[in-house]
């Protein structure tokens, strides 16, 4: 059976290695022979994950005539390529890409600082900022209000309080998609909310196409319960998805389910444009793929020009929600100790979701229910939101000039939205920087946690979540780090079971 989970086209490889920036050579210094170079450039595509792990390759003769170059090149090229665990091959199967083992997989992650240990740590790991206040306080006063009732009962809601099942319903028919309490179901945070859709129609062995890179926590959850990830890389920058690798990778894989972050994308920050949900939302439809569309960034646009001109949700290119289930959450838009999600998706799948809850869950806190009910009732989430857009648009500009001051070599394009900034950190291994900066002061999850098998190594992701002088020492630090790797004065790189927010 083979070993690929999508593959390359000859044309399409060779438009990805024509792409690729030739950085200059140093006086005196040779070039590489020809296959060298293919190799090194196929290498760099992986670990850049602009190339997944595990797709075919196409066959040496069908490279050589797009890349004008002789098939002895592809073919030793192929072969430098196995021998540095690159890429494996079978008789009858082709070849596709792979990551050495020695690599760390996955690479180092975070766990979030104790607040005791934030005097000398700067923790630059969780993309979540402190609660807004009052708001989380008001909101709290307000829940306690409305609590007696409920404490009379046995408290348990499956589906969700009533109340605020209603009222998200209500917000999205307010959105331009009407909505009935039947199509929503109340979980604990996103994360509870995508565990019981992987769990509902995943299933161990079930392939899930995700975005290359993508959420980390997300990844982690699905290979745990089993799942067998295909990798869609994204298109450059900013500019959201590849449709073309889209409905390849759904015509090709079949996955069960496929995973998107449209709004501010996490970590690159990218915002979907309409055209791109409407092409995903059919090519979904047609491979028979439940489409999940992860909501959590979608308030989180930090430029005043983005507000007006923000595309439709996923789940208005399916409002029957047959085809998109969607996933929101109060975590990254208020607070992240607010556990509270949501799904919305046809009646029949959120009774099929609520069923399976009973050998889960059971049901989410009552009371940190009626919290979030209250903000959306009163007008307190809107102001409360907009304090937490403030605070991140204040914290992305200074993290910003720091990075370009500190580490002028660093690449990325500033997100419109979101909490994250993605770089590519000048050439330097992510998971050394990630290693270096333990020893700096400085916490920061490297580029393979957040994507699938190891690609991705060359980068760091950087939350909006310091600010002021704190960014700048943070980048003063992240600058110290960068030097202990290129002189070469760290360790080992670990691999533990960590958590990246």
């Amino acid at each position: 059976m083979a070993q690929w989970t999508s593959a390359v086209g000859a044309a399409q490889l060779a438009r990805l290695l024509t792409s690729q920036q030739d950085r200059p050579a140093g006086p005196g210094t040779r070039r590489p022979p020809a296959y060298r170079a293919l190799a090194d450039g196929i290498r760099l595509l992986v670990l850049e994950g602009r190339v997944p792990v595990a797709a075919r390759l196409p066959a040496e003769r069908e490279l050589a005539l797009a890349l004008a170059v002789s098939r002895t090149t592809v073919a030793a090229a192929y072969e430098a390529l196995r021998g540095e665990g690159f890429l494996e091959s079978r008789r009858g199967a082709g070849s596709w890409t792979a990551v050495p083992a020695g690599n760390p997989i996955p690479a180092r992650g975070l766990e979030p600082l104790p607040p005791e240990a934030l005097g000398s740590m700067i923790d630059l790991g969780c993309a979540s900022l402190p609660a807004p206040e009052p708001w989380l306080t008001r909101a709290v006063r307000g829940a306690l209000e409305e609590l007696p009732p409920y404490a009379h009962t046995h408290g348990d809601y499956p589906a969700g309080l009533p109340a605020l099942r209603s009222m998200i319903a209500e917000r999205y028919t307010a959105r331009g998609i009407p909505t009935m309490p039947e199509q929503i179901m109340v979980t604990t945070g996103a994360m509870g909310a995508i565990d019981a859709i992987c769990h509902l129609f995943g299933g161990r062995g079930e392939r899930i196409a995700v975005e290359s890179p993508s959420y980390a926590n997300i990844l982690q959850l699905m290979r745990e319960a089993g799942a067998r990830l295909v990798p869609v890389a994204m298109a450059e920058g900013l500019s959201g998805w590849d449709m073309d690798r889209w409905r390849q990778v759904l015509r090709e894989a079949a996955p069960r389910i496929a995973y998107v972050v449209a709004d501010f994308h996490n970590p690159t920050g990218a915002l979907a444009d309409e055209d791109q949900r409407r092409r995903l939302v059919d090519a979904a439809r047609s491979a028979g793929t439940v489409l999940v569309a992860d909501e959590t960034m979608s308030e989180l646009w930090l430029d005043e020009d983005v507000r007006d001109g923000m595309p439709r949700p996923v789940c208005g290119f399916d409002p029957a929600g047959s085809t998109v289930i969607t996933v929101g959450s109060a975590s990254k838009a208020f607070w992240a100790g607010m556990r509270i999600g949501w799904v919305r998706a046809a009646p029949d799948v959120v009774r099929s979701l609520v069923a399976a809850r009973a050998y889960a869950d059971l049901g989410t806190p009552v009371l940190e229910q009626l919290a979030v009910n209250w903000l959306f009732s009163t007008g307190g989430w809107e102001q409360a939101v907009e304090l937490r857009r403030a605070q991140a648009r204040e914290n992305r500009d200074a993290l910003v000039a720091a990075v370009r001051r500190e580490l002028p070599d660093w690449e990325f394009e500033v997100p419109r939205g979101g909490l994250t900034l993605w770089v590519r950190a000048g050439g330097l291994s992510g998971s050394r920087l990630a290693e270096a900066g333990e020893r700096t002061g400085v916490r920061v999850p490297s580029g393979p946690r957040f994507g699938v098998d190891g690609a991705f190594e060359g980068y760091v992701r950087l939350p909006f979540t310091v600010g002021g002088a704190v960014a700048d020492e943070a980048a003063s630090r992240l600058a110290a780090a960068a030097r202990l790797v290129k002189s070469g004065a760290t360790g080992a790189a670990e691999s533990p079971r960590t958590f990246v927010a």
